[in-house]
């Protein structure tokens, strides 16, 4: 099935699972067998003694392929929970981005000045280049990113997407 841009929807799977060896192989195998692209991934174990962990998967398609991703996911055995928190309704989702900066005198300036304005923090600096911290919602992250390209980037590195429903439900 040919996806075009306009049939595409982007949504974000919150997947819990049983943190075991090979699970990540498993649901990221699912995908591309079936020639599925993954936007964005972040994984991290969520409980105390580190038997769960949760997956976060950020993916394009049209309804019924997102449906489809959906049922393929929950029928695999060590996977507890899938919920699109694109459709169970409100959520956050946020980013955390480094960016690396290099320039001098008026570049310099401007590039402290953005950062400021997008409460990125720098977490190192030198007299030729800084490392800014930023977190936010991912077009924010994706703005900054932008703006800097103009001043000097260097390098950025992106941790994913994370989302949460919110209210005091836990998926």
């Amino acid at each position: 099935m040919k996806i075009t841009q306009a049939d595409a929807e982007r949504h974000v799977l919150a997947i819990t699972v049983d943190n075991e060896p090979g699970i990540l192989a498993k649901i990221t195998g699912l995908f591309t067998a079936r020639g599925y692209n993954i936007d964005s991934l972040t994984v991290a174990d969520i409980t105390e003694d580190h038997a769960v962990s949760r997956i976060t998967v950020v993916t394009s398609g049209p309804p019924e392929v997102i449906d489809q991703i959906h049922a393929q996911l929950e029928r695999l055995v060590p996977v507890h929970r899938v919920v699109d928190l694109t459709e169970a309704g409100p959520h956050v989702e946020r980013e955390l981005a480094l960016v690396k900066v290099s320039g001098t005198g008026e570049k310099r300036v401007e590039a402290l000045r953005l950062a400021d304005i997008f409460r990125a923090r720098p977490v190192d600096t030198t007299t030729e280049s800084f490392i800014f911290e930023i977190t936010g919602p991912p077009d924010k992250v994706e703005s900054f990113v932008a703006l800097m390209r103009e001043l000097g980037l260097v390098e950025v590195g992106r941790t994913g997407i994370v989302g949460m429903m919110r209210g005091a439900e836990a998926i």
